[in-house]
């Protein structure tokens, strides 16, 4: 994707940075708060998706809390979340209220887009809360990961909820001006880079750690965020946050920031992920009628499609369609577990609340979630 085309984008990822977010750890910096805010209303008002990682609880908490050094100890930077997640949640609420928007709050843990069955269900919520016209603002759950589930950094984290969307641009705010060939305050003569390919051997030369003491990232978790969200198709765009206008100049195509390009379009890069890269856990045999509707019309599959259920898996684990014939047609991320399946298989969509005691997802597997084979 060109910068050209950063304005036809239809669902964009924005991430702000610590230092950004709270003066450098003085406070949480409402006026820019105010400004970002605008321009992502702006993007809604235009049609456009928005999906905010906030990084700065943990900033905001010591804050709060008076602490000049950040926190050590895990359970240390766990109370400072939690201090400084209230007044996150507080100033982002009361600035997309201000623009009849309603925000949401959704914390992660790495344990919950890992897990097949809670990165469905990630995505489920997600999608709907934008369905809605509602502003996810997402943060790791920091008051209750511990190391071994902890993302690092929202960089990644960004990059991580890029893929779960599906999201055509992800726009990394920051404290520097994009990513330059070398460190500026090491390298007087290091020049900023426009453009490059988000798996260009270089990068890793060229990005540095945090120097700010306020996050856990610097430009080396950038460069490897840009290359994560690169897997699903997603641009990256790392900019300097506090560059007037800046949301509204990457999304226009001005050269600002640094611009990774993916190297695989979106399409390609999910179907290359459920074809190669999950297991298979089920088969499903479908009719004819079912058959051809995925392969003629690119539908989702209806559980009435269905003609027999095997294997063992639940909820967002990868099963593979197969035809009367024992040829292998589809494979995608159902949505329900072997149990439920078995028992709405053959079934209407208004038969699965009387069969199941429930009425969850209407298709049995998303097209959005499915590869042709």
């Amino acid at each position: 994707m060109s910068r050209n085309e950063f304005a036809q984008v239809k669902r964009i990822v924005v991430k702000i940075g610590s230092s950004l977010l709270t003066k450098g750890g003085l406070g949480l910096d409402k006026t820019a708060i105010t400004a970002w805010v605008q321009q992502m209303a702006d993007l809604r008002q235009q049609g456009i998706d928005v999906v905010l990682v906030s990084s700065g609880s943990v900033a905001e908490g010591m804050s709060r809390l008076g602490l000049k050094v950040r926190p050590k100890t895990l359970h240390e930077l766990q109370a400072a979340a939690a201090v400084g997640q209230m007044g996150l949640v507080r100033v982002f609420d009361d600035n997309f209220r201000q623009h009849g928007l309603h925000a949401a709050q959704v914390l992660l843990t790495h344990d919950d887009l890992s897990d097949r069955q809670r990165y469905l269900n990630a995505r489920s919520t997600l999608l709907t809360l934008l369905n809605f016209g509602v502003v996810p603002v997402i943060n790791e759950n920091d008051t209750v990961a511990t190391e071994e589930i902890r993302f690092g950094d929202n960089d990644t984290l960004a990059a991580l909820v890029a893929n779960l969307v599906e999201a055509d641009l992800l726009i990394i705010l920051t404290d520097q001006q994009g990513l330059f060939t070398g460190d500026p305050s090491v390298y007087p003569d290091a020049q900023l880079i426009p453009e490059i390919s988000a798996n260009d051997d270089r990068l890793d030369g060229m990005a540095g750690d945090s120097r700010s003491g306020l996050g856990r990232g610097g430009m080396a978790t950038k460069v490897r965020a840009a290359r994560l969200a690169a897997r699903s198709g997603a641009a990256t765009v790392v900019a300097p946050g506090a560059a007037a206008e800046v949301i509204r100049l990457v999304i226009a195509g001005d050269v600002i920031g640094t611009h990774f390009v993916p190297d695989v379009e979106p399409l390609l890069a999910r179907k290359r992920w459920l074809a190669g890269q999950l297991q298979v856990k089920g088969q499903l045999v479908l009719d004819a009628g079912a058959v051809k509707v995925l392969k003629s019309d690119g539908k989702s599959l209806l559980a009435v499609g269905v003609k027999s259920v095997a294997g063992q898996f639940e909820r967002g684990e990868l099963v593979s369609c197969f035809d009367d014939s024992g040829l292998e047609v589809a494979r995608g991320l159902i949505n329900y577990g072997k149990a439920d399946a078995l028992r709405i298989a053959g079934k209407s969509s208004a038969e699965f609340e009387k069969i199941l005691g429930y009425a969850d997802d209407e298709e049995l597997i998303h097209r959005d979630n499915m590869v042709l084979i």
